[in-house]
């Protein structure tokens, strides 16, 4: 397990955005968790180069903005990757070995760490360069992130619309926060994200995968305002990018 030092990204206990879909998490023991990094993202507040030491890299899914820096991050820190095998043999096409083959259903742990691999419904497909066909990625997954002994967990959507199976994620994990976009374009919008959150049955929420680009056009404002419609007591933890929040909602 990478140490955390003073002056690295993200404290114990505590979750990080780093604009865009890329988050860090470090659970209370310190195991330092990057999900989706791309830090070249317009509102990322750091580079590669600065995010410190990581345990893993969790990948939901193959299109460039969740991909971007897993590569640099991968050879710079060590971490393993982990994602679906479809997404492993890509990475080990560009030269990375430490990687966790899983998939839909199964639980990996890294060092006090559990991560649960539930579907998403989204798109997925790897760029290979200009002018090339696109790589096949598999199927795009959300994680259930639960760390310790205690069974309180949190959900990171990945890139998704709203679905029915949330349901179930709220019957078998019951996150008490989820991250999950709301930008209205390529995901769901704060319409749909409401009801994300009436589903999950989580307490807080934060989005994320809005404001990178014009057309991401969600707001926290918009969320709050279709959960108050829905007679939804759920909290909405607007972020700004390198703001972080405490993983267990007791904290």
């Amino acid at each position: 397990m990478a140490q955390t030092h003073t002056g690295d990204l993200g404290q114990p206990g505590t979750l990080t955005w780093l604009g865009h879909a890329s988050v860090l998490a470090v659970s209370a023991a310190g195991t330092r968790i990057m999900f989706d990094p791309w830090l070249e993202n317009p509102r990322s507040p750091r580079g590669v180069d600065e995010v410190g030491p990581l345990d893993a890299i969790a990948v939901t899914h193959g299109h460039g903005d969740h991909i971007g820096s897993v590569v640099p991050l991968a050879r710079a820190t060590g971490a393993t990757i982990v994602c679906v095998p479809e997404m492993a043999a890509y990475f080990a096409s560009q030269g990375l070995d430490r990687l966790v083959e899983m998939n839909k259903g199964g639980t990996v742990s890294v060092a006090d760490v559990r991560l649960t691999m539930v579907g998403a419904d989204h798109s997925c497909g790897v760029a290979n360069g200009e002018g090339q066909p696109t790589i096949y990625g598999g199927n795009p997954v959300g994680f259930i992130v639960r760390a310790g002994q205690g069974d309180e967990s949190f959900y990171v959507s990945g890139d998704t619309n709203v679905f029915s199976d949330m349901a179930i994620i709220r019957e078998l994990y019951a996150p008490e926060l989820a991250l999950m976009p709301i930008d209205g374009y390529y995901n769901m919008g704060p319409r749909e994200a409401a009801y994300a959150v009436t589903l999950l049955g989580v307490r807080r929420f934060a989005p994320y995968h809005y404001g990178t680009f014009p057309m991401l056009a969600g707001t926290p404002a918009a969320v709050a305002d279709a959960l108050r419609a829905r007679g939804s007591s759920a909290s909405v933890v607007p972020m700004e990018p390198g703001d972080a929040i405490a993983l267990s909602g007791g904290a």
